[in-house]
């Protein structure tokens, strides 16, 4: 029906078959069936045809609007259905990460057919987790990472501040070699190359051992690209020299649930981690 309607509101717009067939595609002997068969199912007479023209009948004039009407009815109905099966990745990530998640969601979304991405904020133990209930597609983890899970995409981010009390006394900078009879907090115990003694702090939890450098317990070596998004007075951040020491991070997820989607999202962060 929805076929026949569509022919209806097309002759009825242009008053002629010839020319509604043009716009729709078909043949005139195709639209005049379908006129035929709309007026069959209705019991009304829609237009008026003479040799000189064609118009609207009071019965057709009359449905023209409700045919409109559901026709863009049908039209809303097909974009919701196509909305709802749209595929949607739920990636997981680290603050560390997280402009590279915005650029990830940017490129996707530029993608034709975009896809749609949510992010969702989780260190490594989360991560790990929402990745085995299923409740994420992908995850940005810290490596190594377990070994159930298939990873690709890594990248490094270097070590090259110290997060210390505001009123400590270094100030400027700090050699590596300073570190050593210092107390340094550790996140996951990834940092075993650097001198000093080692307490070791939540994986990817910056915002708690940042509470502990500044109540004095020690300090943390922490990358930039952390430092830079942290606004506090009662941390100082100096550049750390000379200990070529990095954190690996890199896209994890479950083997077994590969899909288009899944994909697609691999060679998103291949892509972004390329042009940064």
């Amino acid at each position: 029906m929805i076929k026949e309607i569509q022919c209806f509101t097309r002759v009825a717009g242009r008053l002629s078959f010839s020319r509604a067939a043009a716009d729709l595609g078909m043949s005139q002997p195709a639209v005049s069936q379908a006129i035929t068969r709309l007026e069959k199912a209705l019991h009304l007479q829609l237009f008026e045809r003479t040799a000189r023209e064609v118009r609207l009948t009071p019965a057709g004039d009359a449905l023209l609007a409700q045919a409109e009407q559901v026709l863009a009815a049908m039209s809303g109905f097909t974009e919701e259905a196509a909305r709802l099966t749209q595929s949607v990745i739920h990636l997981a990530y680290p603050s560390i990460a997280g402009a590279l998640a915005a650029r990830i969601v940017r490129r996707l979304s530029a993608r034709s057919p975009a896809l749609a991405v949510e992010l969702r904020p989780a260190g490594r133990g989360a991560a790990h987790r929402a990745l085995d209930e299923g409740r994420v597609s992908a995850a940005i983890v810290a490596f190594p990472a377990p070994v159930r899970f298939t990873t690709g995409a890594r990248f490094h981010v270097s070590v090259d501040r110290l997060a210390v009390p505001a009123d400590h006394p270094w100030r400027n900078r700090v050699l590596a070699e300073q570190l050593a009879g210092q107390d340094l907090l550790v996140p996951g115990g990834r940092l075993a190359g650097l001198p000093g003694r080692h307490r070791q702090v939540a994986e990817d939890d910056f915002a708690a051992a940042l509470d502990l450098v500044a109540a004095g317990v020690g300090m943390l070596p922490i990358p930039q690209l952390v430092a830079r998004t942290v606004r506090r007075e009662d941390v100082r951040f100096v550049p750390l020299e000379g200990a070529e020491t990095r954190l690996t991070y890199g896209l994890a997820w479950r083997g077994e649930k590969v899909t288009p989607a899944l994909m697609a999202l691999v060679q998103a962060v291949q892509e972004a981690l390329w042009t940064r």
